[in-house]
């Protein structure tokens, strides 16, 4: 209930009138501050006219006043400029640690906002304010899709950063990892993201123009042409042989795999099988289109996607598992896929190069990239549609795409701008 107080103070839900403070105070709030999201005070810079005295300093929120005491800002200077404490219930008087007794100020919820807030926090449907959701203007929506557009872009930068720190702004080991993780497709992606920051890429630079030779490498390194990967009966030739030239490059360079049960196949459609979107990493990989240097130079959409289109090797044609024939297929990246490898790989490493060059250009230019593909085709998408909001374009999926994880799932709807405006609703007749 406390974070519901919090929204009816930030919000002056409350009557726009002169308020009793506990001891009969005159309280006239001016202007509620700034919500802080960080420790100390909820909000800063308030202005509150008390008994016709204005004071500007902070507020702090609580369900109860013996809160205060509870979480210890009786002993924290941080709290001693705080104007004014507003509670539920003033169930005692509070002190700060310079001694001084602010006022305390008790506001209520206003039953409709409870309400309508209990209604957002119970609803089994998803999404759970799609009552409001069609009254709700275009460019309102619009506006904060493009808000969580940009902080899932700075999230995913932030991993990028993270990567950086750890190689030394090695700009092309860093774009090798984050492609490498997003050719997991989800499921893989993890194991995909550690075989990619672990793989030996001075050891495969060296034997690049060699497909066999990369892709016993990249095998090899994922554990999987070890002999407790695959059964005896399933070691065709093919197997023997990468598994001979993995032991070669493995001498040579010294280098152990990763541990083969990272990967997992349970319930994975044959084509997302680690062992073929490995074949078309080291395809790509061996025709240099992994290269950082390609992916800035691309001119265009069409470009970066004939450069990540990516084609098993030949052996994979017929296989999806070692000792398994499958009918001929060249087990080419779709364009569908293409597009997520454009959505999460690409469009994030160009946004974190200009932002650490300072080129605002490329970071329009990540954000271009987004708004030129398809929205994506997923259960998030689809149940938004429903509820009345299509996106037109990759931005605005990856938009509600965060706005589930990070708001939706989290039940943080005092923080959603959709949630907001359900929280205004008015009961049914």
């Amino acid at each position: 209930m406390e974070l519901l107080l919090h929204y009816v103070w930030q919000h002056k839900l409350f009557p726009a009138t002169i308020l009793e403070g506990l001891h009969g105070e005159q309280v006239e709030v001016i202007d509620t501050g700034l919500h802080n999201t960080d420790a100390g005070p909820d909000f800063f810079n308030a202005k509150v006219k008390i008994d016709g005295l204005l004071w500007v300093g902070n507020v702090e929120i609580h369900t109860l006043a013996s809160d205060w005491f509870r979480h210890g800002h009786d002993s924290d200077a941080a709290y001693d400029n705080t104007i004014l404490h507003v509670c539920s219930e003033a169930d005692m008087e509070v002190v700060t640690h310079s001694g001084r007794r602010p006022t305390q100020l008790t506001l209520t919820v206003p039953q409709r906002v409870a309400d309508n807030y209990h209604e957002l926090l119970t609803e089994s449907t998803y999404p759970p304010c799609y009552r409001v959701i069609p009254d709700i203007a275009p460019l309102a929506a619009h506006a904060w899709l493009n808000r969580l557009t940009a902080d899932r872009l700075e999230e995913k930068t932030a991993r990028i950063a993270q990567w950086l720190e750890r190689t030394a702004d090695d700009w092309e080991r860093v774009a090798f990892i984050t492609l490498a993780r997003n050719f997991g497709f989800g499921i893989n992606s993890d194991a995909f993201e550690q075989w990619g920051a672990t793989l030996p890429l001075h050891a495969a630079a060296k034997h690049r123009d060699d497909l066999f030779q990369v892709e016993a490498l990249f095998m090899g390194h994922a554990g999987l042409l070890d002999d407790e990967a695959v059964a005896p009966e399933r070691r065709d030739d093919y197997f023997l042989r990468l598994q001979g030239e993995w032991r070669y490059l493995a001498h040579k360079f010294s280098l152990s795999p990763i541990d083969r049960h990272l990967w997992r196949f349970l319930r994975l459609r044959p084509q997302n099988f680690p062992y073929v979107r490995l074949a078309q990493l080291a395809e790509l990989y061996h025709a240099r289109r992994t290269d950082f240097s390609a992916l800035l130079s691309a001119p265009d959409t069409a470009a970066l996607r004939t450069l990540l289109t990516a084609h098993a090797t030949p052996y994979w044609q017929t296989h999806f598992s070692f000792g398994h024939d499958s009918a001929r297929s060249e087990k080419t990246l779709r364009t569908a896929s293409i597009d997520l490898l454009l959505i999460n790989t690409v469009a994030p490493l160009l946004f974190a190069y200009g932002r650490q060059h300072g080129d605002d250009e490329r970071m329009e230019a990540a954000v271009a990239l987004l708004e030129a593909l398809p929205p994506e085709h997923n259960h998030i998408t689809r149940q938004w549609a429903k509820a009345g909001l299509t996106a037109a374009h990759a931005a605005d999926s990856q938009g509600l795409i965060h706005l589930r994880r990070k708001y939706c799932d989290r039940k943080d709807c005092l923080r959603c701008r959709f949630g907001r405006e359900y929280l205004r609703r008015k009961p049914t007749a």
